[in-house]
């Protein structure tokens, strides 16, 4: 399972831009890795531990601006268009499991 996570956060008072760094320094503690701009992403084992990370994030979020998740499962992400451009990204996106002994 993904979580995906698209915010639009304003930058236009220097409280506003600590409140933004704060917020993108938040995510990247919780696994989230960027995948453009303002839209990041975290893989998750299950939905009950997604859940714990965005109520987490929920404690710390910013006074103004907008943020949304969208939960996805591998296959859906996987599976992801690129109508411009290819996946740039140091994260390995495969159905294999990994079992170790």
């Amino acid at each position: 399972m993904r979580a995906l996570l698209f915010f639009d956060l304003p930058v236009e008072t220097s409280q506003q831009q600590r409140e933004y760094r704060k917020f993108i320094k938040n995510i990247k503690m919780q696994g989230f890795y960027m995948v453009q701009k303002s839209v990041y992403t975290k893989m998750s084992l299950d939905s009950q531990n997604l859940a714990s990370v965005i109520s987490k994030i929920k404690k710390e979020l910013p006074k103004n601006g907008y943020i949304f998740v969208l939960k996805v499962t591998e296959n859906q992400f996987a599976n992801m268009d690129f109508l411009l451009g290819e996946s740039v990204t140091d994260v390995v996106n495969t159905f294999d499991r990994v079992i170790e002994l």
